[in-house]
């Protein structure tokens, strides 16, 4: 079995009988562990867009696990797995075309950050929202059991900073994942996304400015990808894992 089942305590930041929890009082699991060895490369050739990765953060460090008996988090969530080097290829489309039907995201990786780290979809072990339940470090990553290090959403180390437009990963379809802010600068919300947690507008996609279909991070749930568009490759280097909607019901809902 590929996953833990979660965290062992709900936190006080959540709230269950409001279904809401409040991520600016969520706290982390401890350490700035740097990865030296990470290692990211895209490369694009005939219809393929080629991405490899290590699996080990770039540009941000991770958070000490196993999670230390010592560390306020394991009141919560008692992680022991440890971060280990991957090998991973996503051979995607280019130009990715929608599916004649969407697709439930699957468990282990739908699709890979800019931070060379995979993303998983938003549920934790035991279908709840693993960004609201599972303690995470500070750039919202941690290993399960195969040693695999993933984020449930697209980070605040990531999306802070970033401008409108912005490509941040790619989707195990082909399709990009983009951040994108309202004429006051602020994220999109999920009442601005289909049932995919994506929409068609204009970016910068395969290096020119054009309208086309993305999905987008919100600080909502599901955060990135709820379905896939199009039709998801496999992973190289990773088992494939059952199908299982990011749609448990009721989530708690993201932070106001």
């Amino acid at each position: 079995m590929l996953f833990r089942s979660g965290a062992q305590a709900v936190g006080p930041w959540i709230d269950p009988a409001a279904g809401i929890w409040d991520a600016t009082a969520k706290i982390h699991v401890a350490g700035a562990v740097s990865w030296p060895n990470a290692a990211w490369a895209v490369r694009v050739g005939g219809q393929t867009r080629t991405v490899t990765t290590n699996d080990l953060p770039r540009g941000h460090t991770s958070g000490t696990f196993p999670v230390a008996a010592t560390d306020p988090a394991a009141v919560y969530d008692r992680n022991p797995n440890r971060i280990a080097e991957q090998s991973l290829t996503f051979r995607l489309p280019l130009s990715p075309r929608p599916a004649s039907a969407p697709a439930c995201t699957s468990l282990g990786a739908i699709g890979v950050l800019v931070d060379g780290v995979v993303l998983f979809n938003a549920l934790d072990g035991e279908g709840r929202d693993a960004v609201a339940h599972e303690v995470l470090d500070s750039c919202s990553g941690h290993p399960e059991r195969s040693s695999v290090y993933h984020h449930h959403d697209v980070p605040s180390c990531l999306l802070d900073a970033a401008r409108s437009g912005t490509l941040v990963g790619f989707a195990r379809d082909g399709y990009g994942i983009y951040i994108e802010r309202d004429a006051h600068g602020d994220l999109l919300t999920n009442a601005s996304l289909d049932a995919c947690h994506g929409r068609t507008s204009v970016v910068t996609w395969n290096g020119r400015r054009q309208p086309v279909y993305h999905y987008v991070a919100t600080r909502g749930y599901p955060y990135t990808v709820g379905c896939y568009h199009g039709t998801p490759v496999a992973v190289e280097g990773m088992a494939e894992q059952r199908a299982r909607p990011a749609q448990p019901g009721p989530p708690p809902a993201g932070a106001p």
